[in-house]
């Protein structure tokens, strides 16, 4: 029996304010345990929460990204449970009145595009943090997170494999970014993401019983836990038996999922109205405000790029993955070098230099790209030695010219200087030459690298060509 994958994700955005939601403590990470807090993100006695604008107004930036409903009348619930780091015994969220519905965004996977549907995106708090300890049975409790901004972005369950969710967690990723309401940041926290998954045959409309994936801190790891997760319910339906609803936990270094506890139904939860938070209405000339402000998001600067720049769309598509590198590649080509140039080395040489970091801590600026895209138009290098310039721009952020000047990398092109070393060549390797004239073109090759290495690789290669095709056909 061959089953059916069906998927959908919880995605929790981290909103880019500098204030929690209800209070006015400060979102930055990192800070010393318990000092960004407040009576209100504390939940003490008699205190009451006043909503973020900023917060609605990122919710909305999203909806209207993705396509989606923007509901003009929402309202904060209470989701009750109790855990340790969350000190009022209830998380601030929304349930049955959520501020976006019904969104809508496109994948493609392996050349097919589907559209996958967003169920809600609902406004909500955070917890705080556990932090264990590894020598004694404890576990201390910083609640400098609690009350930070988030937004839940729960989909259809539209996806059918891990390669489809890994693809629209990197596509809704790029949107938030895009719109610069979330760092994206997910080893700090900031893009979190839950998967349920599920088996069934083929053709069954009813889904089978679903497992949650937590602790999934990177785009790997998503896809990783899903695949094993696929093959864990497989041969559990195959040998006959069924599945548990449950919430496991993803250990990565063990490349296994293990049970955390049983899975809780919404009922569970208790929702109510948040009896301290008056239901939200939004007006529409506001929305259509914000609809005005939004940037050009990542399938429109796409299209753009194949149209204005006339890009394959693989290079469109890879140069678009992020505002910031898609503004790089604008800001380069304004440089006025080659456009194909400049994407070829940004896909290759940027990208490979960087290795994976984010591109905000490259040294090297889009106009120093630029300078050493010129300098190899001109000749004053070889695209060969470029390579090696820009390595070193990379580690010091110095402009082309002076790694140049400073290795002494400037391209030999005067003819008579290598005309001479060409005949030197050719005379101590006369066996050489000789098979070339009868034939063997290949040794093109073999004699263009003697010279190369006798100018450490400073010669003009389109001159050496030219020099000792001339030379081996007059013997």
């Amino acid at each position: 029996m061959e089953f059916e994958t069906v998927i959908g994700l919880e995605i929790h955005a981290q909103l880019k304010t500098q204030s929690k939601i209800f209070c006015g403590c400060s979102t930055k990470f990192g800070a010393t345990p318990n000092t960004h807090t407040c009576q209100v993100c504390l939940g003490m006695p008699g205190v009451l929460p006043v909503l973020n604008k900023k917060v609605v107004e990122y919710s909305i930036r999203m909806g209207l990204a993705t396509d989606s409903t923007i509901n003009t009348f929402n309202q904060f619930a209470r989701k009750n449970y109790f855990y340790p780091d969350l000190p009022k015994g209830y998380q601030t969220s929304q349930f049955d009145l959520p501020i976006v519905e019904f969104g809508k965004v496109e994948i493609e996977v392996n050349g097919e595009k589907k559209i996958i549907g967003i169920t809600r995106m609902h406004m909500e708090e955070d917890a705080g943090k556990l932090i264990h300890d590894d020598r004694e049975p404890l576990s201390y409790v910083d609640l400098n997170r609690t009350g930070t901004p988030l937004l839940e972005i729960v989909s259809e369950p539209d996806l059918r494999s891990p390669e489809e969710a890994y693809a629209y967690l990197r596509k809704l990723h790029a949107i938030l970014k895009y719109l610069d309401i979330c760092d994206g940041n997910m080893q700090e926290g900031s893009f979190r993401c839950d998967a349920n998954i599920s088996l069934r045959p083929f053709g069954q409309e009813k889904l089978g019983t679903r497992t949650e994936l937590k602790n999934m801190n990177s785009f790997k790891n998503v896809q990783a836990a899903l695949e094993y997760e696929v093959r864990r319910q497989r041969d559990v339906l195959l040998d006959g038996g069924e599945v548990t609803q449950e919430t496991l936990q993803w250990d990565p270094d063990r490349n296994r999922a293990e049970s955390m506890r049983s899975k809780e139904e919404a009922h569970d939860y208790r929702y109510f109205p948040c009896p301290d938070l008056i239901p939200i209405v939004i007006e529409e000339e506001w929305i259509e405000e914000i609809r005005k402000s939004l940037p050009e998001l990542p399938d429109a600067k796409k299209e753009r790029f194949i149209k204005e720049y006339e890009l394959p769309e693989y290079d469109a598509a890879l140069l678009t993955t992020s505002r910031e590198l898609a503004d790089y590649f604008e800001d380069t080509v304004s440089e006025g070098v080659n456009v194909k140039k400049a994407s070829n080395w940004i896909m290759t040489e940027l990208l490979r230099e960087l290795k994976g970091a984010e591109l905000s801590s490259c040294l090297v600026s889009s106009g120093q790209l630029g300078a050493l895209l010129k300098m190899i138009a001109d000749e004053t290098i070889s695209g060969k030695i470029a390579k090696t310039v820009f390595v070193e721009m990379m580690v010091s952020g110095k402009d082309p010219d002076l790694v140049v000047k400073e290795k002494n990398l400037i391209q030999v092109s005067d003819q008579g200087e290598l005309l001479a070393i060409v005949k030197e060549i050719i005379a101590a390797n006369p066996g050489q030459a000789e098979d070339f004239k009868n034939g063997k073109t290949k040794l093109m090759g073999y004699f263009v690298g003697q010279l190369m290495k006798r100018t450490k690789g400073k010669a003009n290669p389109k001159i050496v060509n030219e020099l000792f095709s001339k030379e081996l056909s007059q013997r």
